[in-house]
């Protein structure tokens, strides 16, 4: 990479940083309850998300404890809770509980940690910015999460809570009557996700809006970091997906509450409950759902793909292998993305030919998907590799990812599909994908940026401890459940040893549910670092990883307006171990020339 003189800096936006950084003197609230800094923000979405995090695993332990132990008084419980089935997870408890764990996991935990903490944090820092574009708007978007929160909160405590899954597919979640958990806390759920997704599109305008006008100078598009190429890219596919969703969740609630029909089809009866008026389609809440939730799966993977590109390239210290390959891929991903919706409802009933497209469209994704992969590959072949928390974590990722995609390829087929639909072998492949690659991603990321957001350094002992436990919890879990979707065990039944077919699956599940109690316990220690190292951590320096990208320029943590001065930048973000440097084997985005060891040590 050569570098080139920046253009002269931007005075609008020096401007708009001496009257953010300098203004007047903030109160407590202001600062940081309804703070506009974008590091404030990112923090409260990253302690938010964490929290959520809990809950949503503690609904996932109570899964697996129905799975291996059914119809046995659940640990920590008291009788009281579920009196009338004498301390028992009932059958309709159940279905709220993997309702309200794919909805917070996904809406609540996964998105806004990656988007919202990570996105809010390292934008402005990485692109060289005092702040997002619109400070204010970034504020909102976090408090709109809040009322989301709530509905999903309040709805657990109306007629034992939503039960319709976290794709309340119609009929379930369009008519009171339909089934337990369909009555009002149903129109809560609904309630919940507008907000959210109202809150996500805040987001992503401000995302795209500070990403094309707010770069300091001499930071072109392709001196980038791939970080800040996917919260780009991410901000795109939330812009044009959610909005479909956030329509068709409010076209619901009218179904609902205003007599409407888009999805209730004519005629329909259920429950001996009275005749609807209809006239819509169910399947019409299918198509819309997954137009905006395949691409979902880009918007929580995408962001942890640039991170962990980022990280392996510093902890590796060699250039990332292949940069602008990798960036094609992720817009191929995402454009893709938006095609392939149709793979989810291969059993709804469709025409062979269009089965076909949506197969060969979906395969497709395998393409830039392994193109990534072998970039990643190549980045670690041959570096001078660090095995911290951050190396172990980023590998992780990578394995589990490709774990993942394979197991993605069969989905992909319309005849496999069609045999493994709704069986384990589809959690265990969305849980490969969105829990062990995304959250070993979020782990690496949070011990990478912890010097920067707090000025402390985490334990390595804790994260390497974390980690390892963490890792063997997660596959003990998840890949059982792979021969467990082959064997032919359907998700949501509350007790499928019923059925004579599937009682000798019992044993592998109890074994999967010792090891998700390991992985949930590991998660102590996850805690006691983040919130431990505030107290303990050692003093970060400025630049502890010793990094190329603009965010380590700033002080840790960094000021209100983030910089002392606005950074030239002078070259890419990935030159680690460059032959025209031998005093350092890495060359900041800002150094334009070679600086001699004794000049850097007096700066």
């Amino acid at each position: 990479m050569t570098s080139e003189t920046p253009a002269q800096p931007d005075h609008s936006t020096e401007d708009t940083h001496s009257q953010h950084a300098h203004g007047h003197r903030q109160s407590f609230i202001t600062k940081y309850i309804f703070s506009t800094d974008h590091k404030v923000i990112g923090i409260q979405f990253l302690f938010t998300t964490i929290f959520l995090l809990l809950i949503g695993g503690a609904f996932a332990l109570a899964i697996r404890w129905q799975l291996a132990f059914p119809n046995t008084q659940m640990p920590f419980v008291n009788k009281a809770f579920f009196e009338a089935s004498g301390g028992q997870i009932t059958p309709e408890f159940y279905t709220m509980l993997f309702t309200m764990h794919g909805t917070v996991m996904v809406f609540l935990v996964i998105i806004p940690i990656l988007a919202g903490a990570f996105g809010n944090f390292l934008i402005p820092l990485m692109i060289g910015a005092p702040d997002m574009a619109f400070p204010k708007l970034n504020m909102m978007s976090y408090w709109f999460m809040w009322p989301a929160v709530a509905c999903f909160g309040l709805s657990l405590f109306y007629e034992g809570g939503p039960a319709a899954g976290w794709t309340s597919y119609p009929i379930l979640a369009a008519l009171y009557d339909a089934a337990p958990g369909s009555g009002f806390a149903q129109t809560l759920w609904l309630m919940g996700i507008t907000f959210v997704g109202v809150s996500s599109m805040m987001g992503s305008v401000n995302y795209m809006t500070t990403i094309i006008n707010m770069r300091s100078p001499g930071m072109t598009f392709f001196r980038m970091p791939l970080t800040i190429w996917a919260m780009f890219i991410t901000a795109i596919l939330q812009a044009f997906a959610l909005p479909v969703l956030t329509a068709a969740g409010l076209m619901l609630i009218a179904d609902r509450e205003f007599g409407t029909c888009f999805f209730v089809p004519a005629g329909i009866t259920v429950n001996d409950a009275e005749p609807t008026v209809g006239g819509g389609q169910p399947l019409l809440w299918q198509h819309l759902f997954w137009f905006y939730s395949h691409p979902a799966v880009y918007i929580m993977l995408l962001p942890a793909m640039g991170m962990i590109s980022d990280m392996l390239s510093c902890m590796c210290r060699k250039p990332i292998f292949g940069y602008r390959p990798m960036i094609y891929s992720m817009s191929a991903i995402a454009g893709l993305g938006f095609i392939v919706w149709g793979h989810h409802m291969f059993i709804s009933g469709m025409n062979p030919a269009l089965g076909m497209t949506f197969m060969v469209a979906t395969i497709m994704i395998a393409l830039p998907s392994a193109i990534k992969v072998f970039n990643w590959i190549g980045t670690i072949w041959g570096g001078h590799i660090e095995f911290n928390t951050v190396t172990l974590n980023s590998i992780a990722f990578v394995s589990m990812f490709i774990v993942g995609g394979l197991s993605g390829i069969f989905m992909a087929a319309v005849p496999v599909d069609i045999y493994i639909h709704d069986t384990y072998f589809i959690v265990a492949h969305f849980h490969y994908i969105l829990f062990g690659a995304t959250l070993f991603g979020i782990f690496a990321s949070i011990q990478f940026w912890y010097p920067k957001m707090f000025g402390r350094m985490m334990s390595e002992p804790l994260g390497k401890l974390h980690f390892v436990l963490t890792f063997i919890g997660m596959n003990g879990t998840f890949f059982p459940m792979h021969m467990l979707g082959i064997a032919g065990m359907p998700r949501r039944y509350a007790n499928p040893y019923l059925h004579e077919y599937l009682e000798h699956l019992l044993p592998l599940n109890q074994f999967m549910t010792y090891s998700a109690i390991l992985m949930g316990a590991a998660q102590i220690l996850l805690l006691i670092n983040v919130f431990g190292s505030l107290i303990w951590g050692k003093k970060a320096p400025r630049n502890p990883w010793n990094s190329n990208g603009l965010e380590w320029v700033a002080p840790s943590p960094p000021p209100h307006g983030n910089f002392e001065e606005i950074p030239l930048v002078y070259r890419g973000p990935y030159e680690y171990s460059s032959p025209e440097r031998t005093d350092q084997d890495y060359w900041p985005q800002t150094e334009r020339e070679i600086v001699s060891s004794s000049s850097a040590t007096t700066a």
